[in-house]
């Protein structure tokens, strides 16, 4: 047995890790642009990556350097450095050539516009502010951020049965180009457990197919979407199952306050989808609902327009058929396998759900046992003026 507890600190909650954020002047007034997560002991280091052709340099000069132990990430934010071709990648060279002298196998990360080299002076000036003994996590989660509109961390203690213990904890951004099969995020996550990096990349595979890859803002896949997970092994504790929980809750939390934090979004949707033929059909099913504009723009009107919703799963290619299919909104079931409840009485009481900020769609397909939970927010006026000028 193990109890979970939340505890502050986010990435510097584990033993060993330090963190902080300076501004470089990447972004206008001075806000903080640039982060570092530094560990005394060098990590095992998983990793999960975007499933997007044209991924950003900093993943492809990491995927360059092999399988090594690293204790130190640098993370800039305003620059991608994507689609950059090999120039990108020796930017990062020179901008790693200049790391603090206790960085071993330094790993960069970058977000921001695409098609831009990096400001290397810049960067290479502002790693001069970097002081390795800041245990800040507050300032390096702000540090990463574009269009977030609100900093992202969490942290947890695993408590084991024999006494002993062990932390995990996370900072992340995104808010927008967001796509499951991972989002516009990044992603560190930092623990001092003592788990071998077979054990530990097994694990966020498992975990990040329910986490990260079932969130949607937009349907975009971006070329940058990182995670990565270091282990220092400080507090000398495991246990896979708990390990495999509070990563869990770790990357849950995290997606679901992307979603939250859409651009322009207002609500955070649940999309159940149960009953389908097996899970991977549910999943596509739950995904195509989280995608859909249709259901988007639904979602930002308020209006509880049901149809779109079976027509979205109709077209996702799953088995399904019209006379088995129930879709409820919360607790309302408003479509019943052929019959409609959705009269004028039970139209208002769906409007009010949905003017919640929090609320769960539901279907069951009435074919078969899979089940999957996708979650994904609406689509306003908003996200339109922030991609409209993004670049400027």
């Amino acid at each position: 047995m193990y109890n979970i507890i939340y505890c502050s600190g986010g990435v510097c909650a584990s033993e060993g890790f330090f963190a902080d954020g300076v501004s470089a002047g990447l972004k206008k007034g001075g806000a903080k642009d640039m982060a570092f997560i530094y560990s005394e002991n060098e990590c095992e280091v998983a990793s999960v990556f975007t499933t997007n052709k044209m991924c950003a340099a900093p993943i492809r000069h990491f995927k360059e350097m092999g399988d090594v132990k690293s204790n130190f990430i640098i993370i800039n934010s305003k620059n991608a450095n994507a689609m950059t071709g090999k120039a990108g990648i020796e930017d990062i060279k020179e901008v790693l050539s200049n790391s603090p002298k206790n960085a071993k196998n330094p790993i960069m990360s970058s977000t921001g516009v695409i098609g831009v080299r990096l400001p290397k002076a810049k960067i290479i000036e502002g790693m001069k502010l970097f002081d390795l003994s800041k245990r800040d996590s507050s300032n390096a989660s702000k540090a990463i951020m574009t269009t977030d509109t609100f900093a992202k961390e969490i942290s947890f203690n695993v408590k084991l049965d024999d006494g002993s213990s062990f932390n995990i904890g996370a900072i992340a951004k995104g808010a927008g180009m967001i796509n499951p099969a991972m989002a516009t995020m990044l992603c560190f996550i930092t623990t001092d457990a003592k788990v071998s990096k077979a054990q530990m990349q097994e694990i966020l595979d498992e975990v990040v197919k329910t986490t990260f890859n079932a969130i949607s803002v937009d349907g975009d896949t971006s070329t940058n979407d990182t995670v990565l997970l270091l282990a220092n092994a400080r507090s000398g504790a495991y246990d896979k199952e708990a390990f495999k929980e509070a990563l869990f809750k770790v990357m849950h939390f995290l997606a679901l306050e992307m979603v939250r934090d859409g651009e322009g979004a207002t609500k955070l949707v649940t999309y159940k989808v149960s009953g389908a033929k097996d899970d991977k059909e549910a999943e596509i099913a739950a995904k195509a609902l989280s995608d859909s504009l249709l259901v988007k723009t639904a979602l930002f009107g308020e209006d509880p327009n049901w149809g779109r919703i079976a027509s979205t799963i109709g077209a996702s290619g799953v088995e399904a058929y019209e006379e088995k299919l129930k879709i409820s909104f919360d607790n309302l079931c408003v479509y019943d396998r052929g019959e409609i409840l959705f009269d004028a009485e039970m139209e208002k009481k769906c409007a009010i759900i949905m003017q919640h900020q929090k609320f769960t769609i539901s279907c069951d397909l009435g074919v078969g046992e899979g089940s999957f939970k996708a979650y994904g927010c609406d689509l306003g006026h908003e996200y339109v003026k922030i991609n409209a000028d993004y670049r400027t």
